[in-house]
């Protein structure tokens, strides 16, 4: 009789820990409702595009040496690149998104740091013809590691506490339909 009560005082325990959980996760979904989750192609405008992965940076290894050749950021910044792939996947040509940042929790919202033309990781805005992706097939940045082009953000340490920050992609101005379309994405830090 004793054991029973034991089993079934663990297993009313196991069941309350599983509804917590199952709370919180409520409780963050509700948090990113609508933002888009990094690994998935998700459409911006006519533009499909995929956020591989967002990692900070390391100045002092060879392959981030790659990545980004500027100075360091200040003690109290932290350098992240953020890996995208845009593609084309209408008949026609489309232009590319040109507008991104992040924002965190805190309603606090940071740009990209500009990254030299002739950086073969950099994300640059383009016309893409149909069936094309950037980066290209082929090109050092879909051959690399990452497998996308990449946006440079420096952030202030304290805020990549401020969970989740979001990259807001908005794609150009559609004539057709009058406005521009932003979508957001959950970024994995």
């Amino acid at each position: 009789m004793a054991r029973r009560r034991a089993t079934v005082a663990l297993i009313a325990l196991a069941l309350l820990a599983v509804l917590g959980l199952s709370a919180c996760e409520s409780a963050a979904v509700k948090v990113r409702q609508g933002a888009e989750r990094e690994g998935k192609a998700f459409p911006v405008g006519s533009v499909d595009y995929n956020v591989f992965i967002t990692r900070e940076l390391n100045p002092h290894i060879v392959e981030d040496n790659a990545y980004y050749k500027g100075p360091e950021p200040p003690k109290d910044q932290l350098l992240y690149g953020i890996f995208i792939q845009a593609c084309n996947n209408t008949k026609k040509t489309q232009q590319s998104a040109d507008k991104f940042m992040i924002t965190d929790n805190q309603g606090n919202v940071f740009q990209p740091t500009q990254l030299p033309k002739d950086n073969p990781f950099a994300y640059q805005p383009k016309t893409l013809k149909a069936g094309i992706c950037e980066p290209e097939q082929g090109s050092v940045a879909q051959l690399g590691p990452t497998a996308g082009s990449m946006l440079l953000f420096k952030l202030p340490l304290q805020n990549t506490e401020n969970r989740p920050l979001e990259l807001h992609i908005e794609s150009p101005f559609d004539v057709a339909k009058g406005k521009r379309v932003t979508r957001r994405v959950e970024l994995d830090l």
